[in-house]
C-alpha cells in the first residue's frame, strides 16, 4: 500500500519572494490571495503541509493544492526571470498563477444579440424613445428594453453590470468645445505661425526681438475664509473653511516671455478695458522703446481696438492717416484693424491665435500654475492684499521657478 506522497518542493528566487511580499502589502488584496501567498512563502521555508495548515488555519487539502499549482509553474517563472522580465510583467504573471482556475459557471441569461441591443440602446438619446430626460438610468433602461421586447425581464443591477463591462457611464458628462473653423487651411496656417514663433523664440531673443504671450485673467476674487485654515498634521490633510466673504475682484494682464519663461511687466487692476490694454502694452514696450516686439494674443476686441492701432502707429512712427472708426481706412472695422496690427513690417506687431484655441497661448499654462500655487487655497482680506500677493508670487516665480515651456506641438492638425 502506497504511503503519503512527498510534498512538492517550492523554490523562491529572491526577486519573486520580494514581489510576493509586495503583493501582501496591498491594502485591498482579497483574503484568498493573502492565504495563497502565505502558503507559498511558508512552503519555501521547507514547512510541511500540515504545519502550514495549522499555522494559517486552513484545510490541509487547500495547502496541498496551492503548493502543487505553484510547483507546476516554477519553470515558467524561472524562464521569465532568465528572459529579463520587468517587475510589471512578473507581477502580472504572479497574479495569473495565484488566480482562481477557470470555472464553467452558469450559462448566460442573455444571448450576445440581446446584450449588444441593450448596449446600443444605452448609447441612444432617451428622447428617441419618447422619454423627456437627458440620460438613461438603470430603471428607465430596464423599462425600455422590456417594452421593446428585447428581454422578458432584467434587473437594474444587471444593467449596471452591462454598463460596467462596456465602460459606459451615462450618469457622467463633460464639457467640450467644437471650434469648427470656417476654413481649415486658414486655421492650420494660423496655428503654424504661432508654433513657428515658439520654436524660434531663443533665436529671436538673440536678435533683440521680444516674443511675449499675453492675455488677461479676469475676475480674480479676493475671498476671505471666515475661519483660519487648519494646518496639516499626521493622518490629517489641511482643512480649509468652506464659507468665505467676498472683497471684490482684480484683473491681471500678464506677459509670458517665451524665451525665458518669465512674467514681465504685469498689470493688476480693476478692469480690462481698451485703455487698460493699451496702457499695459505701453509700459511693456517702455522696457526697450526702440526694440522689436511680437505679442501673441487672442482675438478679444480690446486686442484689436482703435486705441491700440493709434498707439502702434505713433510708437512705430507710421503715417497717421488711419481713417475713421466705422467709416473708412485702417480704423474702419475690426478686420482692418487686425490686419494693420499683425503687419509683419511693423516694429511692434501682434500675432492672433485662432478662435477657441486658448491652449495655444503659453501664458494660459502659466495662469494654471498661478491658480494651483496661489489662488486655490489662499484667503485674501482685501483686494489690496490679493494684488500684492499676485505681484509677490510673480517676483518669486521669476527668481526661482521660471523656465521656458518645452513646446512640442508643431501645428499638425489634431483629430478626434
Amino acid at each position: 500500500m502506497l504511503g503519503p506522497q512527498p510534498a512538492s518542493v517550492v523554490h523562491l528566487p529572491s526577486r519573486v519572494r520580494k514581489l510576493l511580499k509586495r503583493l501582501l502589502r496591498r491594502q485591498k488584496l482579497p483574503r484568498c490571495l493573502v492565504w495563497r501567498i502565505q502558503i507559498i512563502l511558508q512552503a519555501a521555508k521547507g514547512r510541511s503541509n500540515s504545519r502550514i495548515a495549522r499555522r494559517l488555519g486552513l484545510d490541509r487539502g487547500t495547502v496541498r493544492l496551492w503548493r502543487a499549482r505553484w510547483a507546476a509553474t516554477q519553470a515558467q517563472l524561472e524562464t521569465a526571470l532568465l528572459e529579463g522580465a520587468t517587475r510589471r510583467q512578473l507581477l502580472a504573471l504572479l497574479e495569473t498563477v495565484l488566480a482562481d482556475a477557470p470555472r464553467s459557471g452558469a450559462p448566460d441569461t442573455f444571448t450576445p444579440e440581446q446584450r449588444v441591443t441593450i448596449i446600443a440602446l444605452s448609447c441612444e438619446p432617451p428622447k428617441l424613445s419618447g422619454r423627456p430626460v437627458s440620460h438613461w438610468t438603470p430603471r428607465e433602461l430596464v423599462a425600455e428594453v422590456i417594452k421593446r421586447g428585447v428581454v422578458a425581464s432584467i434587473s437594474e443591477r444587471t444593467v449596471g453590470r452591462l454598463w460596467a463591462e462596456a465602460h459606459l457611464k451615462p450618469h457622467l458628462s463633460r464639457y467640450w468645445l467644437n471650434s469648427r473653423p470656417a476654413a481649415a487651411t486658414v486655421f492650420d496656417a494660423q496655428v503654424r505661425v504661432v508654433c513657428d514663433l515658439y520654436q524660434q523664440a531663443v533665436a529671436l531673443q538673440a536678435q533683440g526681438v521680444h516674443l511675449l504671450s499675453s492675455d488677461e485673467k479676469t475676475g480674480i476674487q479676493a475671498l476671505e475664509r471666515i475661519a483660519p485654515t487648519l494646518p496639516m498634521q499626521p493622518d490629517r490633510v489641511e482643512g480649509r473653511e468652506f464659507e468665505y466673504v467676498r472683497h471684490g475682484t482684480q484683473c491681471l494682464i500678464a506677459n509670458f516671455e517665451v524665451a525665458t519663461g518669465q512674467i514681465v511687466t504685469p498689470t493688476v487692476g480693476l478692469t480690462r478695458t481698451e485703455a487698460d490694454f493699451v496702457a499695459h502694452v505701453t509700459q511693456t514696450v517702455a522696457r526697450d522703446p526702440q526694440g522689436q516686439w511680437i505679442f501673441i494674443v487672442d482675438q478679444l476686441n480690446t486686442h484689436q481696438s482703435a486705441g491700440l492701432v493709434r498707439w502702434v502707429a505713433t510708437a512705430c512712427q507710421l503715417p497717421d492717416d488711419l481713417g475713421e472708426k466705422g467709416q473708412s481706412g485702417v480704423l474702419e472695422s475690426m478686420p482692418t484693424r487686425k490686419a494693420f496690427l499683425e503687419e509683419r513690417t511693423h516694429r511692434i506687431r501682434f500675432v492672433y491665435t485662432p478662435v477657441h484655441t486658448s491652449w495655444l497661448n503659453q501664458v494660459e499654462i502659466w495662469f494654471s500654475i498661478l491658480v494651483r500655487r496661489v489662488l486655490k487655497r489662499a484667503s485674501f482680506p482685501s483686494t489690496a492684499d490679493l494684488r500684492q500677493r499676485l505681484l509677490d508670487f510673480i517676483a518669486y516665480f521669476n527668481e526661482h521657478l521660471a523656465q521656458p515651456f518645452k513646446w512640442t506641438y508643431t501645428g499638425k492638425p489634431l483629430t478626434v
